[in-house]
């Protein structure tokens, strides 16, 4: 199909309460909406970048920047045919994932509703609800973290994550294990400890965890590896992972025993599925990551999280866990097996609210061929 224009708009929505991790405090969610046009069809895609360069490098300013200069010369006029073929026009542009995948999410999306055929169809998804969990910000204090941990569980959550880090980490973790001791529990440490830092850690081991997230920097692959080996609990590695080929070194060294897949991290939803495709051969268990996305990402990574090798709960939590209103009509809603449906219409299986679209936008661009 040949891509006529694209509209990006920089959206900025209010959270339900402040998200804090080791990298800092956030109480809105920015990210870029991608509006491709072509004959008549809109296909969206979503750049869950942020506004500060913690997670990565990437930026709500250097992701219009990379779209608007650089990805949209390439693709607009061009009759493209797959994400495949996406990939190839755009391998060209070292990094910048994120600005890459809303680009290919809104492509899926065309594609779809050109075929009548849902985003769960065209990438093999099987699951018609996915198992979800819920990942909690670090609190102001460990009754407070406990207070919130009972109130996702009485929500119906059936797996907790929280995230740590240095002099926020054994004493909230044992708390929590204490106080739920039945709850599927994990942590994320979001590359907040060093290989000599993280032996503080060693007392996870002994609190019957599913996983440690991303413990090292995220370029610490090597270092990882020395880790996992001192530890019985598997490493989780999701920084670390922006490539297949990452993902690929992260298994052949031993650095980690489960994958989180976020298809904005990677590049793209091809390219989490192609890792998902590389673990699943392994055996090699892997989960759906989240940014806080609107329902537009969030339907992706439904969709992406109804394929078979996805054996764990992933970080796709209802709507209203992050935002009193999202810009989709759709709102996803936590069912009581702690299970999300995956859309079943065509493309992404969501629609714009327009007019909450025009409330929580900051800016907005039109680029056409």
């Amino acid at each position: 199909m040949i891509l006529d224009s694209i509209r990006l708009y920089h959206l900025r929505l209010p959270l339900v309460s402040p998200f804090e991790t080791s990298f800092g405090r956030i109480d809105h969610k920015e990210c870029i909406l991608v509006e491709i046009h072509s004959g008549g069809l809109v296909g969206y895609g979503e750049s869950s970048v942020e506004r500060d360069p913690g997670y990565n490098y990437e930026t709500v300013g250097t992701a219009w920047h990379i779209i608007n200069e650089f990805v949209a010369p390439l693709i607009l006029g061009q009759d493209i045919k797959d994400a495949a073929e996406f990939q190839s026009l755009v391998a060209g542009i070292r990094g910048h994932n994120l600005a890459k995948a809303g680009l290919e999410m809104a492509l899926w999306d065309l594609l779809g509703k050109s075929e009548g055929v849902s985003l769960k169809q065209m990438l093999g998804g099987e699951r018609e609800k996915v198992e979800v969990g819920v990942s909690i910000g670090i609190q102001e204090t460990t009754s407070s973290l406990v207070r919130s941990v009972e109130g996702y569980i009485e929500q119906g959550y059936n797996r907790i994550k929280i995230k740590i880090k240095p002099g926020r980490d054994i004493e909230e973790t044992s708390t929590i294990r204490n106080a739920f001791p039945d709850i599927p529990l994990q942590v994320d440490a979001n590359s907040a400890y060093s290989l000599e830092t993280s032996q503080v850690l060693k007392p996870l081991d002994d609190m019957d965890l599913l996983l440690i997230e991303q413990p090292l920097f995220e370029d610490d692959l090597w270092e990882h590896r020395k880790m996992q080996a001192q530890f019985k609990t598997p490493i989780c590695l999701d920084e670390s992972i922006i490539s297949v080929r990452h993902a690929r070194y992260a298994l052949e060294m031993d650095a980690c025993r489960i994958i989180n897949i976020k298809p904005g991290r990677v590049g793209g939803l091809s390219q989490g599925l192609a890792i998902h495709n590389l673990c699943h051969q392994k055996n090699v268990p892997v989960w759906c990551g989240g940014m806080l996305e609107t329902g537009i990402g969030r339907a992706a990574n439904l969709a992406l999280a109804s394929l078979p090798g996805f054996s764990m709960p992933g970080d796709i939590s209802a709507s209203d866990r992050y935002f009193q209103q999202d810009i989709t009509n759709e709102k996803f809603i936590l069912n009581p097996d702690s299970t999300i449906e995956v859309p079943s219409g065509p493309g992404l299986g969501v629609t714009i609210n327009e007019d909450a679209l025009q409330h929580f936008t900051v800016d907005k661009i039109e680029i056409k061929s």
